[in-house]
């Protein structure tokens, strides 16, 4: 038999460790994240965020991982910053953007 070129060798072992690894389960993602944390962690951020006005500005609500989020911002940028926040926490499946933009 032939001796593999080292190169040739690394590189199927690099493919096939790649692949394997895809086939490991992440546990971490089988603990269900309730609504109530979800809405707790969300508001939480929301309220330390100057821009977005002061705290409970932006009213967060849950039901089945979809955010509801109500209240007012001076900017369109603003709204789009609350729902871009709401879409990194955790468990977060949808976000129902219903936050008004006020013309000042």
């Amino acid at each position: 038999m032939k001796n593999l070129n080292p190169l040739y060798a690394l590189t199927c072992v690099l493919a096939l460790a790649g692949a394997l690894s895809g086939c490991a389960t992440d546990k971490s993602s089988d603990v269900k994240v309730t609504d109530g944390k979800i809405t707790t962690e969300l508001q939480s951020r929301l309220d330390k965020i100057a821009d977005l006005g002061p705290p409970h500005s932006i009213v967060v609500q849950t039901h089945n991982n979809i955010v509801y989020l109500n209240g007012a911002v001076d900017t369109g940028l603003e709204k789009r910053m609350a729902e871009s926040i709401a879409m990194q926490i955790t468990g977060v499946t949808q976000v129902a953007n219903g936050i008004a933009v006020s013309h000042n």
